[in-house]
């Protein structure tokens, strides 16, 4: 292997979308002639490209209505999803579905609109790059931005507070560059997300890790990405009047159990016990959340996808739609404590 073996390794997710610049794809093409291994992987990486591409979106038909206050055009004909291992899928389906909305977007579209925190539809896209570095660094994904990912902070930092810091400082930088360049770039990065060994091997996505603040399996770290993903596609799909569909009933449930396995320890051993279920499309599912010492002391049900919206931030305890019966402050005090797990 050459000696820029590594350098040109973390530029293989940008040339996958013809993302490099001049003198970068040339390094790049020298490359590939002679390694194997990037040869191989610079193939994996344009093949899903290719596929999170998906088929072209017909021109409109002349004299019909605009899409807006409906589903987009790109969406319904969106791409279906990279094939990966069950846990990898929902992510997989969420960027194809992000990438669809912006497919409709143009340079001169509107990439200045408000969206959510302070960040406009271009800023968000930027955040998703920071927000996919940690799981994309612990699969060997290399980034858009140097490796120096998380600035320096003194000890004790919560990783909140370093998570914050990382996301301001990738924004800024891609302030400076073209919407059409950051959402290659966030691409770029998801392709190396989705083509990695992780996204297709269930037993070394079974190893855990810290990421966020939480140590979990890789493959809950993916769905993790898969939720935020979803929540802000359907954050830049509001504020531009689109309606962005919720994940299928197999993937939402997935998030559902996800959001279930890190509300239980949040609430603790001692906490009143609820009975939640949540039941929509695609089934019903019962847990009991606090105390197993106690009777349960109130039930709770919850749609699935309100219950997501609830845990993502975009729903308030006090506005989610349910159903319940018995100790309303213990059935209050879950709702508070789902929305406080909220990092999106």
């Amino acid at each position: 292997m050459t000696p820029d073996h590594e350098t040109v390794r973390e530029l293989l997710g940008a040339w996958a979308v013809h993302a490099l610049m001049p003198g970068d794809e040339a390094e790049v093409g020298r490359h590939l002639r002679d390694c194997a291994p990037c040869t191989a992987e610079a193939a994996r990486l344009r093949a899903t490209v290719r596929h999170l591409d998906g088929p072209a979106v017909p021109d409109p038909v002349p004299g019909a209505p605009p899409a807006a206050h409906g589903l987009s055009l790109a969406l319904r004909t969106r791409a279906p999803a990279l094939r990966t291992a069950p846990h990898a899928a929902p992510y997989a389906a969420a960027v194809a579905g992000l990438q669809a909305l912006l497919a409709e977007l143009d340079e001169r579209g509107p990439w200045g609109t408000p969206v959510v925190h302070d960040w406009d539809v271009h800023d968000t896209v930027a955040h998703l790059i920071a927000a996919d570095e940690p799981l994309a660094r612990h699969v060997g994904v290399g980034g858009p931005h140097p490796r120096v990912a998380v600035p320096r902070t003194p000890d004790g930092t919560s990783w909140r507070t370093a998570w914050e810091a990382r996301t301001r400082e990738v924004i800024q930088r891609e302030r400076a560059r073209t919407p059409a360049r950051t959402v290659s770039a966030w691409r770029a990065q998801a392709a190396g997300l989705l083509s990695s060994r992780a996204a297709h091997d269930p037993e070394r996505a079974a190893r855990a890790t810290d990421i966020a603040g939480v140590r979990l399996p890789v493959a809950d770290h993916f769905l993790a990405r898969a939720f935020e993903t979803w929540v802000h596609a359907d954050d830049i799909g509001g504020a531009l009047d689109r309606v962005v569909p919720p994940p299928p009933p197999p993937h939402l449930w997935q998030l559902v159990r996800l959001a279930v396995r890190l509300l239980g320890p949040a609430l603790g051993p001692r906490a009143a016990p609820v009975a939640l279920t949540v039941s929509g499309e695609g089934g019903e599912t019962e847990w009991v959340l606090g105390s197993a010492d106690e009777p349960v002391r109130a039930e709770l049900v919850l749609d699935p996808v309100d219950f997501c919206l609830l845990v993502g931030g975009r729903r308030a305890p006090d506005r989610v739609s349910r159903a319940a019966v018995g100790d309303a402050s213990a059935a209050r005090r879950l709702l508070t404590r789902a929305a406080s797990l909220a990092w999106l």
